[in-house]
């Protein structure tokens, strides 16, 4: 189980709150498919996904992207229980969709980047380490049922 600290959970639902969950998940998701296009099997139902321009503009990658950040969300609000906020994901990835759980791991990458790049200097490395703490927790959360 993550442990956070107050100061830790106060930097991580500071910046959640000015996160633009549509945009911010598209992009993540969106960048995980081109950089590692292995991912992108999970993906046969999304139709053009030729060149990292179609995958980035894709209306279904920005929708999933959405999904995945709104209850990426529900992290920021259950720090505490991230094994428990995430049972029931854990064991549909695991479960039914066969997702390999680094995959998590690399996703959360993607989410770190892509909140570096959107607020610049805000983005310290203490708020980084709080975050990367958090994506940490998620990946290792969704990878549960694996073990």
């Amino acid at each position: 189980m993550v442990h956070f600290t107050a100061e830790e959970k106060s930097v991580i639902t500071g910046l959640w709150g000015k996160v633009n969950v549509e945009e911010t998940g598209g992009q993540a998701v969106g960048r995980l498919l081109v950089v590692y296009p292995w991912t992108q099997r999970f993906f046969d139902s999304f139709g053009n996904m030729s060149s990292p321009s179609a995958i980035m503009g894709n209306p279904k990658v920005k929708a999933h992207g959405k999904k995945v950040l709104t209850a990426f969300g529900d992290a920021v609000k259950n720090m505490d229980n991230l094994k428990g906020t995430f049972a029931k994901l854990s064991e549909l990835h695991c479960d039914k969709l066969h997702v390999d759980p680094e995959n998590f791991r690399l996703l959360g990458n993607m989410i770190v980047i892509i909140l570096a790049s959107h607020f610049g200097g805000e983005f310290t490395p203490e708020v980084q380490a709080a975050w990367q703490k958090l994506v940490a927790g998620v990946a290792t959360a969704l990878a549960h049922k694996y073990h």
